[in-house]
């Protein structure tokens, strides 16, 4: 009888954590800026790289569609709440060695994104790669303290 009771708890605890992530993965682009807007100064940092990722996202599906003014304003976007993820990590000194890392991913991103570009359309990401690899290499001082 233990063993069943303790079955049940885990197939409990599976079925109530899946339940979780589902809420947050579907919660709306507009709900998780809002709510990295009020969130601890902690949490920021993650809350606004996920913003980033999914802006980044975003916009490689817009340039792949021809929005070319839609896609260019989620570049912005990329470029806004990786700032914000950037200042709210070393504010707090949580999750520097993430934000890093998740804003190497999106320059590189970023880079690809405008391989497959014209021309004309290629400054904007060019400068949004290179504000994020800007951002990177503060954190990266800020976490290893080398002063210039």
């Amino acid at each position: 009888m233990s063993a069943m009771r303790f079955q049940t708890t885990i197939a409990v605890f599976i079925l109530a954590s899946s339940l979780l992530a589902l809420a947050y993965k579907t919660e709306t682009l507009q709900e998780l800026i809002a709510r990295a807007g009020s969130a601890k100064l902690d949490d920021q940092p993650s809350l606004y790289v996920d913003i980033s990722e999914r802006q980044l996202k975003s916009a490689d599906e817009l340039y792949t569609d021809g929005k070319i003014d839609d896609a260019r304003a989620a570049v912005q976007d990329v470029v806004t709440y990786s700032e914000k993820a950037q200042a709210s990590s070393i504010q707090s000194g949580k999750k520097l060695k993430n934000t890093e890392i998740a804003l190497r991913k999106m320059a590189a991103k970023l880079r690809d994104i405008k391989r497959s570009l014209n021309f004309d359309d290629q400054a904007p990401v060019e400068a949004a790669a290179d504000r994020l690899e800007s951002l990177r290499t503060d954190l990266l001082t800020h976490m290893f303290g080398k002063s210039k």
